[in-house]
């Protein structure tokens, strides 16, 4: 898939005000820091179309970006910064909440994990979260760039092994991705592709 044209429809905390075109949505999500907005701006080929910050975090609403006038990618808040007040914490995970039970629209969500770090427990409660409300998800590790081939395969393969170690009876989907060179970018749009032709072929 080629994105051809990606344009930002709307910022909000309140699921209902979220868009109600019948288009096939796709949440990203993942800790704060773990790369999101450049991974998004990577996928779209735009290099402003999510806003990128040294300060984790930025990210607070629900952010609609429609790709190519048929469907749809959502930057969700990161989850797990220390530095936000519990208060706001709290209101996140509200609207997070809201939005994974309630989005009829979302097909798929992202979960977002940095590749060089061991398997941390607010990710794997997430990702739980997510298989008892049946709700489907891939993995994307991010920011491959950072380490040597053998370093990712290991890393990578030592993650899924946790995961079927625990809860999990096989591993989630996964990509694996660096903003910085392009890499898994062919691979998840096409991911989305297939999903997308599916959808509509079902209408």
């Amino acid at each position: 898939m080629q994105v051809k044209s990606a344009t930002f429809i709307i910022s909000n905390s309140d699921v209902s005000k979220c868009p109600n075109e019948p288009l096939p949505e796709y949440a990203f999500i993942g800790r704060s820091n773990v790369g999101k907005s450049s991974l998004i701006n990577m996928l779209t080929d735009r290099k402003h179309l999510a806003k990128i910050s040294g300060k984790p975090g930025k990210t607070q609403l629900i952010n609609h970006f429609k790709i190519n006038e048929n469907w749809f990618l959502v930057d969700l808040p990161g989850y797990g910064y220390a530095k936000v007040s519990k208060k706001t914490k709290n209101t996140f995970q509200k609207f997070i909440t809201k939005y994974f039970e309630e989005r009829q629209q979302l097909v798929s969500a992202f979960v977002l994990i940095d590749i060089r770090h061991e398997p941390q427990k607010i990710d794997m409660e997430f990702m739980e979260w997510l298989g008892e409300h049946q709700i489907p998800f891939s993995i994307i590790f991010t920011k491959a760039d950072k380490l040597k081939p053998k370093a990712i395969e290991r890393d990578v393969q030592k993650y899924l092994d946790t995961l079927t170690a625990g809860v999990w009876a096989e591993a989630p989907n996964h990509f694996i991705t660096s903003s910085a060179n392009g890499t898994g970018k062919d691979e998840l749009l096409e991911y989305i592709d297939t999903i997308n032709q599916e959808f509509y072929k079902q209408k």
